[in-house]
């Protein structure tokens, strides 16, 4: 059976999407809430890729919590699969305030150079005529016991550009200094 492909000459001329860096926050001292704001509908989809870290002075993780145009109605549902190397989780919720990312964040009890790393991915955020998509894979190495996860979300408020995103860490605890989050936009072929 032939393999097909493509050849670079059959692209001549075409566009590809692309990256583009929007906006990038480093925390310098602990910080409850990360944002970005005034986010432009000029993409197509929107991107984050960050490290972080919880302040919770334990062992364990805390969930990421997102939030889309300062929006606290039951207006998200979440899905998430996960596994840590001896087990597996997975689960779901609707009709929630937030979306939650599952044991996304490494707390500050564990070993102090290590973070949580993950990229999320926020599908047509610019559409006024549908529910947003947002998919997310992250993980952590915390003490030599792993956990990678992979989360979905829905926000189905009224359908609107999503203009502002905010992140928190579960129970009003803190982004320690040294995480950080970078959005970035993509655009369209």
């Amino acid at each position: 059976m032939p393999i097909l492909g493509t050849v670079a000459s059959q692209f001549s001329g075409k566009s590809f999407s692309s990256f583009e860096s929007i906006a990038t926050v480093t925390v310098t001292s602990a910080t409850s809430t990360i944002s970005f704001t005034s986010i432009p509908a000029t993409y197509t989809h929107l991107q984050i890729r960050f490290i972080g870290r919880s302040s919770y002075n334990t062992t364990g993780q805390d969930n990421l919590v997102i939030n889309f145009n300062s929006n606290t109605g039951s207006n998200y549902a979440e899905h998430y699969v996960a596994g840590n190397g001896t087990g597996t989780d997975s689960g779901a919720q609707s009709s929630i305030t937030s979306i939650p990312l599952r044991e996304c964040l490494i707390r500050d009890g564990n070993t102090s150079s290590m973070f949580s790393a993950g990229i999320i991915d926020i599908l047509d955020y610019a559409s006024t005529n549908k529910n947003k998509t947002v998919r997310a894979l992250f993980g952590n190495d915390r003490n030599g016991a792993g956990y990678v996860a992979l989360g979905s979300g829905l926000f189905f408020a009224t359908p609107a550009a999503i203009t502002t995103i905010a992140f928190t860490v579960e129970s009003s605890r803190n982004f320690v200094q040294y995480s950080q989050f970078a959005l970035y936009g993509i655009k369209g072929a």
